[in-house]
């Protein structure tokens, strides 16, 4: 089937997308060649479960698209380095526009930063501060969004904690010690390891782990009064005792933890069934066969040092040295197991800190520089490919669903990645720049190639002119002109 009768047998127009469809016959990847899914829409190749999955992210680099795109033979004659030229210019110009959020995000952060070593110069009221916040915690998030990160609820504990462990350990968070907290991830997949089975007598057998590709969290510790209050209401207890109980959940935080900071942490390739392990207040408790081994052998030991030490005691009146050293030799049992149990938690601690060592990406003011460049880049690579229709083909928003369809398809006959295009997202920027206007009938009329390069050095000399006020309300919107 031709992407023509492909496209006409879905009911949309013909004509419209074809030859954007058939830009995978160019590819060089034998992918493209795959009978399985060739002339195909993924949609019919792929499972319930799998469109169910499918995330915004495109896990494609911006540069591969740029090449792909941009091929002679894609354009028309002198064009195809004319929009080469204007894909770079949007990408400086996205660039650009986060650079412009980031100076407003990083000082409104500069109140809640635990890494500052600069001087504060003034002291924020109870209000001020949480005006502040609630910009940082909305700007944060619009910033995951733009990176096409998807949000997990913190209430969803069927998701979050979880009783199975990749790394064999077994975790508890308390939820309720946060003020604030947020998390997202982008890219879940799977990962294959090795391990050895007892059933295949210790030999390598490999197993896929289900893992978030990004991780991110961001959290404001409650302050101590609060969760005393709760502790009394939750639990029935006066102060005092709240105090002390509040107290032992606290002092189980990381030394410096201050319930004043926002803290934010960047995760790769964090097993889904170790979530646990990346919060700041993880207690590390003793799996089911390791209460039942180390039971096992504490109590063994204990009994049969008790029976020996039974029979030198019976002679304490009449060798009272044998005795004492039956009781301390029984004592030493007892403190020999007791070292185990704390030498068993320590080895627990140590293999998550040597996990968590390799995991970790970023912290804090670290996370939002890479999340904002992630999200000119997504905001890049969905308009360079939106823009590869619009500038090729008369179409109109009552064309959008076919569109989407269309880059979709190309994503994954070509890259073999099954993505959900929001081709909504990238069309409002291209509009609000002006690359793309909308007729009253809503079809659209995009800028050529030569055109939109120059259009936007245009914008680049009107920059400066336009640039808000820092110290006003005014601000800039994600992925839009100043406002």
């Amino acid at each position: 089937m031709t992407a023509a009768e492909m496209t006409a047998g879905n009911g949309r127009k013909p004509g419209l997308i074809e030859r954007f469809i058939d830009l995978t016959n160019t590819s060089a990847r034998p992918l493209a060649e795959d009978a399985a899914f060739k002339d195909r829409p993924f949609q019919d190749v792929l499972a319930p479960d799998d469109r169910r999955k499918r995330e915004k992210f495109i896990p494609v680099t911006r540069f591969a698209l740029l090449d792909r795109l941009t091929q002679p033979l894609l354009w028309q004659p002198t064009q195809a380095a004319e929009a080469r030229r204007f894909f770079r210019y949007l990408d400086y110009w996205r660039q650009q526009q986060y650079n412009a959020l980031l100076l407003e995000l990083e000082q409104t952060y500069e109140a809640f930063s635990p890494d500052s070593d600069l001087l504060m110069t003034r002291s924020f009221s109870a209000d001020e501060r949480t005006t502040l916040k609630s910009r940082v915690i909305s700007s944060v998030e619009g910033l995951l969004q733009q990176a096409n990160y998807e949000r997990i609820d913190p209430s969803d504990v069927e998701m979050i904690l979880t009783q199975d462990s990749h790394y064999g350990l077994d975790l508890y968070v308390d939820m309720k010690a946060f003020e604030d907290i947020v998390i997202y991830y982008r890219g879940a997949s799977n990962r294959r390891y090795e391990r050895r089975s007892y059933s295949k007598f210790l030999r390598k057998e490999q197993f896929n782990v289900p893992i978030f590709q990004r991780l991110f969290i961001m959290f404001k510790m409650k302050p101590f009064a609060v969760r005393v209050e709760e502790v009394m209401k939750e639990e029935r207890v006066n102060r005092e005792e709240a105090e002390k109980r509040a107290r032992r959940i606290y002092d189980r935080l990381p030394p410096g933890i201050n319930d004043k900071n926002i803290y934010l942490k960047l995760f790769k390739n964090i097993p889904r069934t170790d979530l646990e392990m990346v919060f700041p207040n993880t207690q590390v408790r003793f799996r089911a066969f390791d209460k039942l081994r180390l039971g096992l052998t504490a109590s063994g030991g204990l009994g049969v040092g008790a029976i020996g030490a039974a029979g030198k005691i019976a002679l304490l009146t009449t060798n009272p040295i044998a005795a004492v050293g039956a009781l301390a030799g029984l004592g030493g049992v007892a403190a020999r197991q007791a070292m185990g149990f704390m030498n068993q938690k320590q080895r627990y601690m140590v293999v998550m800190a040597q996990n968590l060592y390799f995991h970790t990406m970023a912290d804090n003011r670290g996370v939002i520089l890479k999340i904002a460049a992630r999200a000119a880049e997504e905001d890049v690579k969905e308009e360079m490919l939106l823009y590869s229709v619009l500038a090729k083909e008369r179409a109109s928003r009552a064309d959008l669903p076919a569109i989407d369809l269309a880059i979709e398809t190309y994503l994954y006959r070509t890259f073999g990645v099954h993505v959900d295009f929001d081709v909504e997202d990238a069309l409002d920027r291209l509009l609000r720049d002006g690359i793309v206007t909308e007729k009253p009938d809503g079809t659209f009329v995009t800028l050529p190639p030569h055109e939109a390069a120059l259009h936007i050095d245009q914008m680049w000399d009107l920059l400066l002119d336009h640039l808000p006020d820092p110290t006003s309300a005014e601000g800039y919107e994600f992925g839009g002109v100043p406002a």
